[in-house]
């Protein structure tokens, strides 16, 4: 069967240009950067929002490369259709599974941070039923329709962008001493070790840290193309990344580094926490408490779309089965849904009774995932610029082909050499191999199992002819 675009009279577009906007500009915000960026600051120092810098240019530029393709040729799967186009089946299948794969244990995983968070307030809830809670309510939500979808998000990520934009106004006061009594210092910069303290390297080893913090940006270009005009809203979720990046990210870390020493922030604790608490705000806490748990129904919400829809196109190209493929009136691939959140729940199951090995495993293999994606996403737009070229198609350029796209390319590959190296690193760059490997047997036994099934049916049809 062939991809499906997005002229597919199977799923409707629903989802209004408002909720593209909104899902592109409060998507990248969740826990990484909420709470992750204070491992990010403990291992770099006062220099991490150029980690932060660095990072966001590759991915921005990555979904440039992205933006490119979709708005030349909109497709339900996206990325994983592009990488078919150019590479051949192989690799539209590995690189669907691996982000289907990295999807619905992010679910699981999310589902249990949920629980964690929710059981803090009610201690005499079990995590795993708050989690299983929050993995059936998500799970309702996404089938009823896919405009469900699209106004769950849209305020998901609109209390997202209220609460960055708050820390960002009242921290930036407190840096500029616009705030009464702030004793912030640009000199926290260099003091306190100096401004790299752990040396420059630390600058791109932060990396392999940040761009696990950044995914979820490529979500609004598979939305798009269940959205009123794909091309137009593509390209306008993908100008916005770089803008958004450097506000919600790299502004939001030098305001916290320059408030206060970088010393003085513990790893595991949120630093907008601590950075408020130190401004003076009371309640903090509590209140970024409720928007990480907002940030994490987010994550779920998505998670179940994203992962979803790509079970869909996998059905539609006959790999996976293809009674996933089914849609009911509404246009919601029900069945994919439920495949998936199925993954999630026993996610949870998995971290109740394994959290220390089996679920470990499962969070190390998948995080890794992402970066073969991203991968792929760059050696697909290399190969399909010509294309679109020789077919007038090209709306929407890279900038800088090829030499820009070979170095954002070469720089992801550097950043999984460094996991190479990197101690810290090496197991989930391991377990995501192992991960790659499964995925690969997976496809020969479909192929093999496809081959005796095609034999089968050139055998029974003489038999057939005959009588």
């Amino acid at each position: 069967m062939p991809i499906q675009s997005e002229h597919d009279p199977r799923l409707k577009r629903a989802l209004k240009t408002r909720h593209i906007s909104m899902l592109a500009l409060g998507g990248v915000i969740g826990a990484g950067l909420f709470v992750g960026s204070s491992a990010v600051i403990a291992s770099t120092g006062p220099g991490a929002f150029i980690t932060y810098a660095i990072t966001g240019l590759i991915v921005a530029l990555v979904m440039r490369m992205l933006g490119e393709m979709a708005a030349a040729h909109p497709a339900k799967g996206s990325f994983v259709d592009y990488a078919r186009m150019a590479f051949g089946r192989p690799a539209g299948y590995m690189t669907g599974w691996l982000y289907w794969y990295f999807w619905v244990i992010v679910v699981g995983f999310e589902a249990v941070v949920g629980g964690q968070i929710i059981n803090a307030w009610l201690p005499s809830i079990p995590v795993w039923v708050i989690s299983l809670g929050l993995m059936v309510t998500m799970t309702l939500l996404n089938l009823m329709s896919v405009h469900s979808f699209g106004e769950a998000e849209y305020w998901f990520a609109g209390v997202k962008v209220a609460a960055i934009v708050v820390f960002l106004v009242v921290a930036g006061a407190f840096v500029f001493h616009l705030w009464p009594g702030s004793d912030a210092s640009f000199a926290n910069l260099t003091q306190h070790g100096g401004f790299l303290p752990h040396g420059v390297g630390s600058l791109f080893t932060g990396v392999v840290v940040v761009i696990f913090s950044m995914t979820g940006v490529e979500v609004a270009t598979l939305a798009a193309a269940e959205s009123e005009d794909p091309s137009r809203n593509i390209r306008k979720a993908v100008n916005t990344v770089m803008v958004r990046i450097l506000v919600f990210f790299v502004l939001a870390t030098f305001f916290i580094v320059v408030a206060q020493p970088w010393t003085s922030l513990t790893p595991g604790k949120s630093p907008f926490v601590t950075t408020l608490e130190h401004i003076g705000i009371p309640g903090a806490g509590d209140m970024l408490t409720v928007v990480i748990l907002v940030a994490v129904l987010s994550v779920l919400n998505a998670g179940l779309y994203t992962s979803s829809r790509l079970l869909y196109v996998l059905a539609s190209n006959d790999e996976a089965p293809r009674w996933i493929a089914g849609v009911n009136r509404k246009g919601v691939p029900v069945r994919g849904v439920i495949a998936s959140t199925l993954v999630g729940y026993g996610c949870v199951v998995i971290a109740a009774l394994w959290p220390d090995t089996v679920f470990q495993f499962l969070i190390n293999s998948s995080g890794t995932v992402f970066l073969f994606v991203y991968l792929m996403i760059c050696l697909s737009q290399i190969k399909l610029r010509r294309k679109w070229v020789a077919e007038g198609a090209l709306k929407f350029a890279m900038w800088g082909h090829p030499w820009l796209p070979l170095l954002v390319t070469a720089s992801i590959v550097a950043v999984l050499l460094s996991m190479a190296f990197d101690p810290s690193m090496q197991v989930s760059l391991l377990q995501c191999i192992v991960a790659i490997f499964a995925i690969a047997a997976s496809y020969v036994c479909l192929q093999l199992s496809h081959k005796r099934r095609h034999r089968s049916l050139k055998d029974i049809q003489p038999a057939i002819n005959r009588t």
